[in-house]
């Protein structure tokens, strides 16, 4: 290959990124953002048929993965449909079940949908029902909107931001209330507060937190019902000193920013980044 040859492929190659950025910029433009929260709804409704299919049999078909936690034929079964629904979309999908993305090719994404089809798999595999379907759409390192479907529960929370936030419990519709900025030292004022802690994630880190609080009353849910604790107003704070994954935060994160909650890094100045290179979450404190 000649050197003239070689630069006019490489110019051509850029031509189709350039193509394709712009083409997924001009798809978004023309649905709105309330457009694609309607199809990501719909998408984790029906996830949530499907895994109740499964939740409802003694078949979980429970195999463990390369990070020791549990993967269930519902966890498959969901990010099947998920996809398949939100594939008309046309914006990219990364999930916890899905395949392994290099950075290279995701960093450039502008828009994209992080999923986690099943939060909670040991919820799911006890029993208790607090489980969730997790889906939000991202814009560059932050989520925009959010869904977070707890079919047990026939409980559904979304929001955008700009738009509100809204629960759905067995049809009907209420819309959540939007709080006013708080600080950390406002929180640390207050003669008794409510704490949301995992029952099993605990550690010495998080015990020190909650005893910097004059008062407080501890709650706890399993998987993403947690933040949704502070999106019903229930809880005041949420602190997680341990690891997660982006795709474990992301769209309750987006509820919680559409009622003037933020999810922030323990620097309490910045809120949590996604699509990084490494898809793990640094603690955080949610309030």
């Amino acid at each position: 290959m000649t050197v003239d040859s070689w630069l006019l492929t490489v110019n051509k190659l850029h031509f189709v990124d350039v193509f394709l950025f712009f083409y997924f910029q001009i798809l978004i433009s023309m649905k709105s953002i309330d457009d694609l929260l309607e199809l990501a709804i719909g998408a984790a409704l029906e996830a949530g048929k499907k895994i109740l299919e499964v939740y409802e049999t003694d078949d979980f078909s429970v195999d463990m993965k390369s990070n020791n936690s549990p993967l269930t034929k519902a966890d498959r079964v969901s990010h099947q449909v998920i996809c398949e629904y939100l594939e008309s979309s046309q914006i990219p999908l990364l999930s916890e079940e899905g395949r392994d993305i290099p950075f290279e090719e995701r960093k450039v994404w502008e828009y994209y949908w992080l999923v986690d089809p099943l939060d909670g798999t040991k919820e799911f595999i006890k029993r208790n029902g607090e489980f969730t379907v997790n889906i939000a759409l991202m814009k560059g390192t932050a989520p925009v909107a959010g869904v977070v479907y707890a079919p047990c529960l026939n409980t559904l929370y979304y929001g955008a931001k700009g738009s509100g936030a809204y629960k759905i419990v067995n049809g009907n519709q209420t819309a959540l209330l939007s709080v006013e900025d708080t600080s950390m030292e406002d929180l640390l004022q207050k003669e008794s507060i409510t704490i949301v802690a995992s029952r099993s994630h605990s550690n010495a880190e998080t015990e020190a937190f909650i005893s910097r609080f004059k008062g407080f009353e501890l709650q706890s849910m399993g998987s993403s019902l947690k933040f949704m604790l502070l999106a019903d107003s229930v809880a005041n704070i949420y602190p997680r000193l341990a690891p997660t994954m982006e795709w474990d935060t992301a769209a309750a994160h987006a509820v919680l920013n559409a009622v003037n909650r933020k999810v922030y890094q323990v620097d309490l100045a910045h809120e949590l980044a996604y699509n990084k290179q490494n898809l793990l979450n640094p603690s955080f404190i949610a309030f």
